[in-house]
């Protein structure tokens, strides 16, 4: 989906294809014609935009094949679809019965990390629509905190340092500018978008940026206003960011509360949880770990990083974090000029909300997204964006 800005920039809606993860070319192929379009569909649109994630073997087997790459250039076409952006950040094994820690390898110390982001840079840039130029990646920030000492670190900005030059080559190449954004997480050597401004400005490079999830901002508490005046004071590029919401806990004290956050630990992803006190914050790297133990205060909110549903918040006592994704989109987009011209829906988690919250078919899971498309939509015309045919 695609909006015009008043001061004439087009800004792309997209959705992010994790929620149906495929390991292989095949798979991303099915997923077009299962997922995406039939969301499209829902939508009334003749174009939808898609964040495409790509695992290590289909990546590998789109770099090495042009044929291939055209023919996922095709399929893209004839099913109303469009990319301009990718996820980078899980490498392989997203759709695994537990995912865990393992999202956050390779890191950028590894090479692979480097090879399967320039692979991904060569992909977009074939697959970008004919009239648009710009492209961007969402990465892994850096590395887990505990893989994450000065050696590691400095090897990291290598690498993207590497690639931001790679980045420059291809553009010379291909007349196709691909932009990187670091997707600060929480429990990660890059948690927050400030400890992110250290790290990229010393890169010094603005193919080089940032990657804003909502979800991830709100879980540490940060204020949406402070952290992208800071971002813009000291320079680092918003290459895209990621519409999401967290799980917000007002009364963690409360029994009842206690056992509505407990339907949504589970074993698949991990849900780190935050609170914040006069000194600081606190936090756990799960959400099953702040409730067997009293690591976290229960006497202030919590919050989860768990993607839950845009347009359905958890019912009570249980709320999301949707204010803070308003007050970021306003930011971000309400504004004379946009901060960043890639927008990406990314509600991963889908199966795994508890049982009685899940989609049961296909067909309920597009009636979903097609649910937070709209949602975000109806956000951005009220921010004074047209939607574009």
């Amino acid at each position: 989906m695609r909006f015009r800005h008043p001061d004439g920039t087009v800004v792309h809606l997209a959705y992010c294809t994790n929620v149906h993860p495929a390991e292989t070319l095949d798979g991303v192929l099915a997923q077009l014609r299962d997922h995406c379009e039939p969301v499209r569909r829902r939508l009334g649109r003749d174009r939808l935009g898609i964040g495409l994630w790509l695992a290590r073997d289909a990546a590998r087997a789109l770099d090495t094949d042009p044929v291939a790459l055209r023919t996922l250039r095709a399929e893209l076409d004839r099913r109303g679809l469009e990319v301009v952006t990718l996820n980078g950040f899980p490498y392989q094994g997203f759709g695994a019965e537990e995912v865990k820690y393992r999202v956050y390898k390779p890191d950028w110390a590894d090479f692979e990390r480097l090879a399967h982001t320039l692979a991904l840079a060569r992909i977009l840039a074939v697959l970008l629509p004919d009239d648009t130029t710009e492209g961007s990646i969402s990465t892994l920030p850096l590395a887990w905190r505990t893989q994450g000492g000065d050696d590691r670190v400095e090897a990291c900005r290598g690498a993207l340092r590497t690639l931001a030059e790679r980045l420059d080559a291809l553009e010379d190449l291909t007349g196709r500018s691909i932009r990187v954004g670091l997707e600060p997480e929480p429990g990660c050597v890059v948690e927050t978008t400030g400890d992110a401004i250290a790290p990229l400005t010393a890169i010094g490079h603005d193919r080089i940026g940032i990657c804003v999830d909502t979800c991830h901002l709100a879980t540490s508490f940060e204020d949406p206003h402070t952290a992208l005046d800071a971002l813009t004071r000291a320079g680092v590029p918003v290459v895209k960011s990621q519409l999401s919401a967290a799980l917000h806990a007002g009364h963690p004290d409360r029994p009842d509360v206690r056992e509505a956050l407990a339907a949504f630990a589970e074993s698949r992803f991990l849900h780190q949880t935050r609170a914040r006190t006069a000194t600081g914050l606190h936090g756990t790297d799960d959400l099953d770990e702040a409730l067997r133990g009293d690591t976290l205060p229960a006497t202030t909110p919590w919050r989860a990083h768990f993607h839950v549903p845009l347009h359905a918040a958890p019912t009570a006592p249980l709320t999301s974090t949707l204010p803070v994704l308003k007050a970021a989109l306003a930011r971000l987009v309400g504004t004379p000029h946009p901060l960043t011209r890639h927008l990406e829906v990314e509600t991963y988690t889908w199966q795994a909300l508890p049982a009685e919250l899940r989609p049961r078919d296909r067909g309920r899971l597009a009636d979903g997204i097609a649910a937070e498309l709209t949602l975000a939509r109806d956000l951005l015309t009220d921010l004074g964006l047209k939607e574009l045919p």
